[in-house]
């Protein structure tokens, strides 16, 4: 009997976590098993909203594979996915090299949620890679070096943040602890610049506890932050923002952080998705398809009162290593393990030194506490995929 060949795609929380727990659990020789990713390193998109402003450099955000991945025993592919051929169980990367598979893990991440909301794709910002917040950074900085040289144009220091979600509420935190430091370095009147957070629901960080709401809003508000909640974007244009409420925002900087959905190749490749999510079974994997595990973004998974778990990385990490143990079953003809996510609390940073979050249970924390709570979670995550030389490696105080 040939060896089972297994191919995961996207470098992610759950295709990492997937490869990393098929390296640990596989004897030699078990599988061959494959990682596709358009990168050779991973990065933490919990992370994302620092180097995007500016309080941390792009590099402190990613890792890179090969010191993490034991490529003795994992195949890395270095490509980008064009297409998937359930039938013929192939997948077709970018460059036309084509990977055949007996299981499949797709892990490709999300794309941006725009509601059809015109001019969003052709003038926002998106805070989705590495090179995505390389380049937020500095055209953030580029605004104050052209302010200088045009200092009627105050729609240079004005910035506007679409959503009020969690990485919108952590991009502002960030920003405006960098203004500061921005307005020093460019000899600028701080009061000139202005931050917009703007959101469609009735609240920001929908969903979350009314409580850690109004925290969050009054800390961001005294850090300078302007809020227009309840107020949808009509329109994105290459002046600014249009409101739902006829008020227009001029800006040269509109960041969008207001929504994800599945990446477009799993439906483009046949898959039944809702909002380019696959609702997988409880073993992680796609409808009709007993080979093939959805993780991550792609995955649609409901809790027990019929809602769709928020797609976080805490769960992704979970679906990936639980996936992993289920290959390993599969190999060796055992009983599958279904997907229960063992929930952890949640927790945003609001700025150096500031944040809040439920952890343990319910338990609700602010300030000091929730901001070194985050980073112990963060560098928790580090340990795991990469021991303690990692971890250390990328301690931010």
């Amino acid at each position: 009997m040939s060896t089972p060949k297994i191919v995961i795609l996207g470098a992610g929380y759950g295709g990492l976590l997937t490869a990393l727990g098929l390296q640990k659990k596989l004897n030699y020789n078990e599988a061959e098993v494959t990682l596709v990713n358009k990168h050779t390193y991973h990065y933490l998109t919990t992370w994302l909203h620092e180097p995007a402003a500016g309080t941390s450099s792009a590099d402190h955000a990613r890792v890179e594979l090969d010191r993490i991945v034991d490529m003795q025993k994992i195949k890395f592919v270095k490509g980008a996915v064009q297409s998937i051929q359930s039938t013929e169980q192939t997948v077709t990367l970018e460059n036309g090299d084509v990977l055949s598979y007996d299981y499949l893990v797709i892990a490709l991440g999300s794309e941006s949620e725009t509601f059809g909301i015109e001019g969003l794709k052709e003038y926002a910002f998106g805070i989705r890679s590495i090179n995505s917040v390389r380049q937020i950074r500095e055209h953030i900085e580029y605004m104050f070096a052209k302010y200088k040289t045009e200092p009627h144009r105050t729609d240079y220091l004005t910035f506007v943040v679409g959503g009020a979600g969690f990485t919108g509420i952590e991009f502002c935190g960030e920003l405006t602890d960098r203004v500061p430091e921005l307005c020093k370095e460019f000899d600028v009147d701080p009061e000139l610049v202005k931050i917009y957070s703007v959101e469609a629901a009735p609240t920001a960080l929908p969903g979350f506890d009314p409580e850690l709401v109004e925290y969050a809003m009054n800390v961001l508000t005294r850090k300078g932050v302007e809020f227009r909640i309840s107020t949808p974007v009509k329109q994105c244009t290459p002046d600014g923002v249009v409101l739902a409420t006829g008020e227009e925002i001029k800006s040269k900087t509109v960041i969008w952080t207001g929504g994800v959905r599945g990446n477009s190749i799993v439906e483009k490749s046949g898959f039944e998705v809702m909002r380019g999510r696959v609702k997988v079974d409880e073993y992680m994997r796609a409808p009709g398809h007993d080979n093939v595990f959805v993780v991550g973004d792609c995955a649609l998974v409901f809790n027990p009162e019929g809602r769709p778990y928020p797609p976080t990385a805490q769960i992704s990490i979970q679906e990936g290593e639980n996936t992993a143990q289920n290959l390993v079953a599969l190999i060796r003809n055992a009983p599958l393990t279904p997907f229960v996510p063992a929930l952890q609390g949640t927790l945003a940073s609001l700025g150096k030194g500031e944040g809040m979050g439920v952890v343990f249970g319910g338990k609700k924390v602010f300030g000091t506490s929730a901001a070194l709570m985050k980073k112990a979670s963060d560098l928790r995550y580090l340990y795991k995929i990469g021991g303690v030389g990692l971890a250390l490696s990328k301690v931010k105080l």
